[in-house]
């Protein structure tokens, strides 16, 4: 089976979970036995994968590979950018690069669409996959050129991102994308229900897939030791992922225990709110925020902390969790989130209980019987959530979509 599939964003290259979830299903789909042509915005030059070719579709010079190819399209597109960060990189433009860009966000999702169906007319394929709104116009018109069915994979709905404030614009792009698809995949039953509530899309539309989480690549060679008390945010710095009730509960744990650290790593568009939010509370000492971390050094934080804290406000799954455990962290998640219902060796709070999230994290850094117990029964069941599993559904929903079609 051959699938065309419109994402945009790929590790080492990426910004959030997104790019992680592609990365893993792509490697699950290949032991499935399913060829992935995978279609970013922009790809940088020097990225490379074990299963991964880049090819430029701009001249549409396609080049065979074993397992995933992929294809380039030029564009400002980049994960998790506003309508306003667009803005401004369209004005730092050259001028001779002006005509080639959209001049908002909206225009460039369109011109991505209108590459997107050059891709199709040229690339053989059975079934097209788009992840998140950014492409759903893409799979769109890849599937009016084609002919073939299109699977929409909701990994976040604008509800989740705004905190229930929707840009109508992306919401029509979404609800839109989600209309004209054959099938549509959710990361979590969390996530369906807000699919059916906010889009009227039909309950038996949508399939449900939870995520997974690497291991192959994976290597625990170099656990660092915990000597210190450290609680982790590992994140985006948004409303959606809830960095302010971690300070919240942070000021009341140091209340109780002064030694503990707190590490903030991530970056968004409350960095600096949360940065002058932690000198207001007077806990700026005990605060380090690292910034954005990518590849080893997101393994090395999750081993350096005593506990990791995902507070999200809406987390339609949420992988970090599993990325914790897999380094052998206790975990604190929100009951707002889809990874909340795989698994169970965590402890589950809502995000806006701060008293029960200060002292679920006093626990977790001050009872060494307690956090051996977490540490090693989750240790324990996050090798069951296995790449393979959800990408062998993908392929049922494939198959099933295709039969329906009479493809």
């Amino acid at each position: 089976m051959k699938v065309l599939m419109f994402g945009w964003e790929f590790p080492p290259f990426s910004n959030g979970g997104l790019g992680t979830a592609c990365q893993g299903l792509t490697k699950g789909l290949k032991n499935n036995n399913v060829h992935v042509t995978f279609v970013l915005p922009k790809a940088q030059k020097d990225a490379k994968a074990s299963h991964v070719n880049l090819i430029s579709a701009n001249n549409l010079v396609l080049e065979n590979c074993d397992d995933i190819d992929f294809a380039e399209i030029q564009t400002l597109l980049m994960p998790y950018i506003s309508y306003d960060e667009y803005g401004e990189k369209y004005k730092n433009l050259e001028d001779n690069e002006s005509t080639v860009y959209g001049k908002n966000l909206y225009e460039e999702v369109y011109r991505y669409s209108k590459k997107a169906a050059l891709i199709a007319r040229f690339n053989d394929h059975d079934i097209i996959h788009a992840h998140d709104w950014m492409t759903y116009k893409a799979g769109v018109e890849a599937k009016k050129v084609s002919g073939k069915p299109l699977i929409v994979h909701m990994h976040a709905t604008e509800f989740d991102r705004t905190g229930g404030h929707p840009n109508q614009k992306i919401y029509d792009i979404e609800r839109m994308g989600m209309r004209e698809a054959d099938h549509i995949i959710a990361v979590s039953n969390f996530t369906k229900q807000k699919v059916v509530d906010h889009y009227g899309i039909p309950p038996d539309k949508i399939t449900v897939v939870h995520n997974a989480v690497e291991f192959n690549d994976y290597s625990n060679s170099e656990v660092l030791s915990k000597k210190d008390k450290i609680v982790l945010f590992l994140g985006r710095l948004t409303l959606q992922k809830g960095p302010e009730y971690f300070l919240q509960a942070a000021k009341k744990v140091l209340e109780k225990d002064p030694d503990i650290k707190f590490v903030v790593a991530g970056d968004g568009d409350m960095e600096n709110f949360m940065i002058n939010k932690a000198a207001e509370m007077g806990i700026s000492n005990k605060v380090l925020f690292s910034g954005f971390l990518r590849g080893n050094d997101i393994d090395k934080a999750y081993q350096m902390a005593s506990v990791y804290v995902m507070p999200s406000v809406s987390e339609p799954f949420g992988i970090t969790p599993l990325e914790a455990m897999r380094n052998g962290t206790p975990t604190i998640i929100s009951k707002q989130s889809g990874v909340s219902e795989v698994i169970k060796n965590t402890f589950k709070v809502d995000f806006w209980d701060i008293n029960q999230l200060a002292n679920k994290m006093y626990a977790l850094t001050n009872y060494d019987s307690l956090h051996h117990e977490m540490a090693n029964n989750g240790g324990k069941e996050v090798h069951k959530f296995s790449w393979d599993i959800p990408a062998g559904k993908c392929v049922d929903v494939y198959r099933k979509t295709l039969t329906y079609a009479g493809a």
